[in-house]
């Protein structure tokens, strides 16, 4: 586009200042080459003004706004709280506490601590049967179980996420 049709633009779409608008004016009404470079642009720019621009159909505007409709709000990162890690959490608060109070029970000396005199109960001697063979098989046999329920857990909580 050379100066010629720039400064014309500008003219016929009305971005140029009152003293430009006026040399432009003086320049149509005595040049030739600006008065026929001016009708063909404004030709031009009737032209255009006259399309119709093409609109979507209700139809298609309704499915897009039916389907930003049906899309689940997104929840902030703020108020989203995951209630598993609070359980785990409170689980092993509770369990280090009932592990305390257990230590500390067996510690008391219950003689003193008593003034009742409770009832003899005479327990099996069971050093016997905890052997370190029968201790080592209960161990692997509560590692197998805990496996056995992480990977249910994880399985059932991958694919919720999917």
């Amino acid at each position: 586009m050379n100066e010629i049709e720039e400064k014309l633009w500008n003219y016929i779409d009305g971005f140029c200042t009152e003293e430009e608008q006026k040399t432009i004016s003086q320049r149509i009404e005595k040049d030739e080459n600006y008065r026929r470079k001016y009708a063909e642009l404004l030709a031009f720019q009737e032209n255009i003004n006259a399309i119709d621009l093409e609109e979507p159909s209700m139809g298609f505007t309704f499915k897009v706004m039916e389907n930003i409709r049906s899309e689940q709000a997104r929840v902030p990162l703020k108020t989203h709280i995951n209630h598993r890690i609070i359980g785990v959490i409170a689980a092993f608060f509770i369990f280090s506490i009932l592990l305390l109070l257990g230590y500390i029970f067996a510690n008391i000396s219950w003689s003193h601590a008593v003034a009742i005199k409770l009832p003899q109960i005479n327990l099996p001697a069971v050093n016997s049967y905890l052997n370190p063979v029968v201790i080592k098989g209960f161990l692997f046999f509560d590692v197998v179980l805990g496996l056995f329920f992480l990977d249910h857990y994880f399985r059932k909580w991958f694919f919720e996420k999917k």
